[in-house]
Formats: structure tokens, sequence, C-alpha cells
């Protein structure tokens, strides 16, 4: 199985130990951090989202503008556009990218955040809304004929869309959220499954629930996990690193907002928080410390040691059946460029052997 390393741009250089600073969008940060990725050998890279933040497909869009064959990852939150628009819209920027474009769906699992946009509707709701969103996605992409649609959340009479996706048979979704209202949706629309860095059980737990909504469609999807790697020339410097990013994010969390100021109510970060409670250092080399600070507010663990070390730490999580990896430092461009002097290409060389085994093992 190939492996997939993301990235991810923001708008500006901030972390839980770099407050942001300067303005919302710093152009030569997006280009410079854009161009970094791809010469570090990342095929992709997230651009998030959030109710407050610069939109996610225009970010995309400028950094695809500089760069010639990063792909992008583009969060994107089914309810605030009609998905007849949002299928054209992803549409044309994969043809404006040459087939660049991939689309990461996070329905949200925060009530405050949703109302920021107008979105009121319950979790269960916006999931089942995410599931008709993306048959309608699916099929403007794929139609060559107007189609109708009555559903609970859209109507479309002859809905259509004269620009297709130059990837076929569409552009790849992927797909994020683990409560029991997500599963079938991913289950039934996700080509990328994403959990966030989770413990070797945990990763088998809910892969196998993915795996088993999928197969009532016929499917298999793969997956994404994504962590926040520290590395250092040994061991020993590379847990000192550790240290002092968690004594700086502590320091820090009143100007940098990532503060537990109560229990999240996601999925996603309960479950990290389950591990984290079971200690800060898990399985090999995974590291809880900041989860445990910030509430696991987003992606927030870390495997820790020498690029040699966290490969072989990653190659662990491909042999559970993760190909793609979401890869992103607290020192977001100094680590962008750090990664791919060592820690890309040792995975790359550890899972082709690894599949090289396998295959001949199979024969």
């Amino acid at each position: 199985m190939t492996i997939e390393f993301i990235g991810y741009i923001s708008t500006r250089e901030s972390s839980e130990i770099i407050p942001a600073s300067g303005p919302v969008i710093d152009i030569d940060h997006v280009e410079t951090v854009a161009r970094a990725h791809e010469a570090s050998g990342f095929d992709r890279a997230l651009v998030a989202f959030h109710s407050t933040s610069p939109e996610s497909i225009l970010v995309a869009s400028h950094a695809a503008s500089v760069t010639s064959k990063l792909g992008l990852m583009i969060a994107h939150r089914p309810g605030f556009t009609q998905p007849t628009l949002a299928a054209r819209q992803f549409a044309t920027l994969d043809q404006f990218t040459g087939g660049r474009v991939a689309v990461h769906i996070i329905t949200g699992g925060d009530d405050a955040e949703q109302r920021q946009d107008g979105d009121f509707l319950t979790k269960d709701e916006r999931y089942a809304r995410t599931g008709e969103y993306l048959d309608v996605v699916r099929r403007v992409w794929t139609s060559d004929q107007p189609f109708d649609h009555d559903g609970r959340f859209y109507r479309f009479e002859r809905a259509f869309s004269t620009v297709k996706p130059v990837q076929k048979p569409h552009i790849p979704i992927y797909f994020g959220g683990a409560s029991d209202a997500a599963i079938p949706v991913a289950g039934q629309y996700a080509d990328i499954y994403a959990l966030w860095g989770e413990t070797h059980d945990q990763v088998r737990e809910l892969t196998g629930r993915v795996r088993a909504a999928a197969a009532q469609h016929g499917r298999k999807p793969r997956f994404s996990l994504s962590l926040r790697p520290i590395l250092a020339d040994t061991e020993e410097q590379a847990w000192k690193r550790a240290d002092e990013i968690l004594e700086r994010a502590r320091a820090l969390a009143d100007k940098t907002g990532f503060t537990r100021s109560k229990e999240p109510v996601n999925s996603g970060s309960l479950r990290l928080l389950e591990a984290a409670a079971k200690g800060s250092r898990l399985d090999k080399r995974l590291w809880t410390g900041i989860a445990a600070l910030t509430g696991a507010r987003g992606n927030s663990t870390s495997l820790v040691g020498t690029p040699e070390q966290v490969a072989d730490a990653l190659v662990d999580y491909y042999d559970l059946g993760v190909t793609t990896f979401l890869i992103r430092g607290f020192e977001p461009y100094a680590d962008a460029v750090d990664y791919g002097r060592a820690l890309i290409p040792l995975t790359r060389e550890l899972t082709a052997r690894r599949a090289e085994q396998a295959g001949v093992a199979a024969a």
C-alpha cells in the first residue's frame, strides 16, 4: 500500500507555543509554507476550517497557485454552502490545479461554534445532513445528466454542473468524526477516514467500526492518522524537547488561546483524553502531554524520538491499516522542513519494505 503524507498550511505562523501575531492572512507565510511542503515531499497540505477563520477554498486556491505538485486537502463544513455550488467550486479548482484537490468533511461537534455561522441543528441532525449533502455533491461530480433531488434537508430540480473534476470517479473525500452518528455516514461516503493520533488499541477499535459500516455499502475506505511528531538527534533530546514544548504551552496558554476552559464535547477529543488519562507516554512513543493540557483541542498527540524511531512508530500504524499520515509540528514551518529531511523519506522506505515483504509472503 502506497503511503501519503499530509502537512498543514495556516494563514499565519501560530501554534500552542507560538502566539498568533500580525495580519490574519500573511500572504508571504502562506506562499512560503506551501512551497516548503512541496520541497519536503509532502503529498498534500491541509487547509483548516473554523467558523471565524479565513475561507479554506480561497486559501487553498492561493497555495495551489504558487506550487506545481502539492495537493490540497481542503477542510469543508456541510451546511453553509448549497451542495450543488460546493461541488462546482471544488470541481473548478480541481480543473485549475490539474487534479490536486481533496475535500476534508468536518461536520462539527461543537454546538457553540456551529451557531457562529447560524447552524442550530443538533449533532445527530448535522451528520444526517452531511450524508445527504455528500450524496448530492457526488452526483453533481459524476452525473452526465441533470437530476432532481427531494430530501430531508435539500431540494433541487435539474441539478447539474458542466464542469467536472479532473480526478475520476470524483475528488477524494476525507472524513472526520468518531461519534455514533458519524460512523454510518463515514462508512457510506468516506474515501479516507481520518483519525487523530490515538493508541494502537483505539485505532484498531475505531477502524474496525468504520470498516464494518463501509462493508454494508460494499466499500473499503483508507485510513489517515494525525500526529505532531517531535524529533531530535537523540531520544533523550527529543523527550527534553517535548517537556520544553509542554512548559512553553502552559506558560503561553492565555496568549495562544489553547486553554482547557471546559471539557470538550466532540468524540475525537474525548477519545484523546481517554488515552491521556492512561498516561503521558503510551505504546511505543505516543505522547499525550499537550492533549491533556489543552483538552485535546484538535490534533494534539505526538510521536517523540529520533527520525528513525518515529518512522518506526509510524510503521506500527501502517501495520494497523493506516496509509495516510497528517503531520504538523509545534513550530509549523521549521518542522515541516525538518520532516522532509529524514522522517518522510525514512517512513516511505520502511513502508515500501513492509509492502514488499507482505507481497513475498503472499506469493
